[in-house]
């Protein structure tokens, strides 16, 4: 067994490569572990949003806020190591309804400081020339941004290790090491982990690792697609999606959602989303889902009927049933910490959380309170402890 860490991180997304960047910046001692290399999971498998206006107002919010402002403050020199693209996102109405909701939302969001314009036919015709021209307006949201989450997840623990952290990849973890009720390291397929503090951060497998504890943790995965056009000239300059977006993103329907969200990448390729459904683990390609993508996708910007999709991918978000994060020490088990469950903004709030997180490790009062995302509010420890197939 080796020398006990401060802290011993599972998962190396980008939320458990963030928590062990600022944990190793805030001087603990940091072994990060993954059963196969960084984004391996979901960081590998989405867009790289980094969303201020799908937000509720509430604690997501807050959360997502104050990690812009890790985004744009702390982490700005760096922004170039994966591709950060202050952007901007527009949400289109194209019915009277939706955008008098939508009107109503922008009031709110403003009344919070959430900066947000609001776009007339003519301001969003020149903002994106080849939106569909039967759409009523907009609003535009300066503060949305986007990068390469797997350039991210990848970078973020190269800094890691640069700041005195230590990586082990092909590491799966089976069990915990206890000391009485604490938590005291994992045990893996390449022996024992010994740790002061334990951070669970392993997406959608954030319930079965908890299992090992015997807490429950009800992140389940929820399925979505994305398809890549070929590339082409700019012709999405914003990060553009319908209103009904944001409804699917509060929603906790198990059967399949689409709703188009459209960008461009630096590369040329434009990236078109997004669905969500709940079907577990099956990776089975649902030709469905594509042709809802590619359905909703024209209807926004009816160029796209002539352009070509070279591929698709999918993955799984973490989902969590109140659609909040899971994040901070777990009362039922201590020593175990939480940073799972956020679901399609889990690259967006990446970096805050991690941020929080270290100043939680190192005995610190948080920048944002994290009691609304304590992993204690799902109940009472679970006397039956799983073992994980992580």
């Amino acid at each position: 067994m080796s020398r006990a860490s401060d802290v011993l991180v599972i998962g190396a997304g980008v939320i458990g490569a963030a928590t062990a960047y600022f944990a190793a910046r805030a001087g603990l001692s940091v072994t990060l572990v993954d059963q196969g290399l960084p984004a391996s999971g979901t960081s590998s498998a989405c867009e790289g949003n980094i969303l201020v206006s799908d937000k509720e107002l509430g604690p997501e919010l807050e959360l997502t806020r104050y990690s812009l402002s890790v985004w744009k403050g702390e982490l700005a020199e760096h922004r170039h190591l994966w591709e950060f693209e202050a952007k901007g996102g527009i949400i289109v109405a194209s019915q009277p309804s939706s955008l008098e909701s939508l009107n109503r939302v922008m009031s709110v969001q403003r009344g919070f400081g959430v900066a947000v314009e609001e776009l007339d036919p003519a301001a969003l015709r020149k903002a994106e020339p080849h939106i569909n021209p039967a759409a009523l307006g907009g609003a535009y949201y300066p503060e949305d941004s986007q990068v390469q989450p797997m350039l991210v997840a990848a970078q973020l623990v190269r800094l890691a290790t640069e700041a005195g952290a230590v990586f082990h990849a092909g590491v799966t973890v089976t069990g915990m090491m206890r000391d009485g009720d604490r938590v005291t390291g994992v045990r893996t397929s390449r022996g024992d982990f010994a740790a002061g503090n334990v951070v669970n951060c392993t997406g959608t497998w954030a319930g079965e690792i908890g299992a090992l504890a015997g807490v429950n943790v009800p992140v389940m995965p929820r399925r979505g697609f994305v398809m890549v056009t070929e590339p082409l000239p700019p012709m999405v300059h914003h990060k553009v999606y319908a209103a009904e977006y944001i409804d699917n993103v509060g929603s906790s329907d198990a059967g399949l959602q689409a709703s188009p969200v459209v960008e461009g990448t630096p590369g040329g390729t434009i990236l078109i989303g997004s669905t969500r459904e709940r079907v577990g683990f099956d990776r089975t390609v649902s030709t469905e889902a594509l042709r809802r993508l590619a359905q909703n996708a024209t209807g926004l910007f009816p160029f796209l009927s002539s352009v070509r999709a070279i591929r698709h991918y999918h993955g799984f978000r973490p989902y969590c049933p109140d659609h909040l994060p899971v994040i901070g020490h777990d009362d039922r088990a201590p020593g175990l910490w939480h940073a799972a469950g956020h679901e399609g903004a889990g690259i967006g709030l990446s970096v805050g959380t991690g941020k929080l997180l270290s100043q939680a490790l190192t005995g610190q009062a948080t920048d944002v309170d994290l009691t609304p995302f304590a992993p204690a509010r799902f109940g009472a420890l679970d006397p039956t402890p799983m073992e994980a197939s992580r």
